[in-house]
């Protein structure tokens, strides 16, 4: 007994450790951590005066700004790179997703029409990033950019990124762009209906409306033309499609995955489009291959277009997901290709199926979303329990029948 008490007093200072490893300075007492990050928030002053910001408007932007705990625990967990691909894909382009693509296509269809003709880049693909980024508006954060940016900036593994993009916002405050109390965005400082973070946005947004303001936070036209010009200047190719799902003949050598060849050669190696239809044979656009799931998954042929959606997320999964919504906005089909998902995984739209059946059970899993946070696997691991299964807090199709037939 005393030997487990040992280990277990041993596995909580380790767990201690590790979680205040993750806050930094964070981790010290209220007063001390306080105390610590004002002295931090005075030493970015000189790095601010050199960059035109004026003792005013550096006062009024950090004036009662503490750090947030929430935005380091949201930089350790993105999305993009904890989630499968296929699930990720699954969330982002929904059918919901596809159909409010297509309402709002039909809603701005002369405005994004114009700043396609401008940049070069579809109407689709604008909306595709509108829709992945704030689900066209509806979730565009509601943290203040100097507190997040500043909480980057003061700890974590994203210090030099948090840096340079509060300078960045400060600057944006400077010039009187948006008031402090309006300056308002994701837990990364991205702002906006389609997210640009604070250099992004000095550097690539735009006035669309002739109004004196490049309004990413009010205007649907300022937002979609910014990210128009934004990724015009990241290498859009105007005419040439983001890549294209692809069949590989039997017995491709799959080390092939991530190399770069003409359409051409990779029709001659073999491969068609995932529909069986062939290439344009001599195609000389050069594309690289793509296997985000390995070889047991969906191959595509990505082209420059990919890489500058990469511009904007540098996430394979972001990238495809934008490309993939686009098409289906557009009325395109979807992936063909089978992901190699496990056995007895659920799909997104199970997972909210099982949710709903458990929230009616009287199981609180903190809402129905699709996604499994510790609130839904205390509440699988509860019903699991109850109905004498397996308690190991993952949804299983198991669970989902034995939910359906209880009734």
């Amino acid at each position: 007994m005393k030997r487990c008490l040992t280990s277990w007093l041993s596995a909580m200072m380790v767990a201690f450790a590790t979680f205040a490893c993750a806050l930094g300075p964070m981790a010290a007492t209220p007063a001390t951590a306080d105390a610590r990050f004002d002295r931090f928030v005075q030493s970015l002053w000189p790095q601010a005066h050199k960059a035109g910001v004026s003792r005013a408007t550096f006062e009024a932007a950090f004036r009662g700004v503490t750090p947030d705990p929430e935005v380091i625990e949201r930089a350790e967990n993105q999305a993009e790179f904890k989630t499968p691909v296929w699930d990720y894909i699954d969330q982002r382009v929904s059918d919901a997703r596809i159909e409010n693509g297509r309402a709002m296509l039909r809603e701005h269809a002369a405005r994004v029409a114009a700043i396609e003709k401008r940049y070069g880049v579809p109407s689709t693909v604008l909306l595709a990033v509108w829709g992945m980024e704030t689900n066209y508006g509806s979730h565009m954060g509601d943290k203040y950019v100097i507190r997040s940016l500043a909480t980057l900036a003061y700890t974590g593994r994203r210090q030099k990124f948090g840096r340079q993009q509060l300078i960045a916002a400060l600057k944006i405050l400077q010039r009187g762009d948006i008031p402090p109390s309006h300056m308002s965005g994701s837990w990364a400082g991205a702002m906006g209906y389609t997210q640009f973070i604070p250099t992004t946005y000095n550097a690539y947004a735009v006035d669309w409306t002739g109004d004196g303001s490049r309004d990413i936070w009010r205007s649907v036209a300022d937002a979609l033309a910014s990210t128009g010009n934004y990724l015009h200047k990241s290498g859009w190719k105007p005419g040439l499609p983001w890549g294209w799902e692809v069949q590989l003949p039997r017995g491709f050598n799959t080390k092939s995955a991530g190399a770069k060849a003409t359409i051409g050669t990779w029709a001659k190696r073999g491969l068609k489009l995932a529909d069986g239809s062939t290439f344009k044979p001599g195609s000389t656009v050069p594309a690289t291959l793509l296997m985000p799931a390995g070889a047991r998954g969906p191959a595509f042929l990505v082209t420059q277009n990919f890489r500058a959606i990469l511009r904007y997320n540098n996430s394979n999964a972001y990238a495809l997901a934008v490309g993939h919504l686009a098409d289906r906005i557009a009325g395109g089909g979807p992936i063909i290709g089978a992901w190699p998902r496990p056995a007895n995984a659920l799909s997104v739209r199970e997972r909210m199926e099982l949710q709903v059946l458990l929230t009616a059970r009287g199981y609180d899993t903190g809402g129905v979303d699709g996604n499994v946070g510790p609130q839904t696997k205390a509440a699988v691991e509860r019903a699991q329990r109850d109905a004498g299964l397996t308690a190991d807090g993952e949804p299983s199709s198991r669970l989902l029948k034995h939910l359906k037939q209880d009734g």
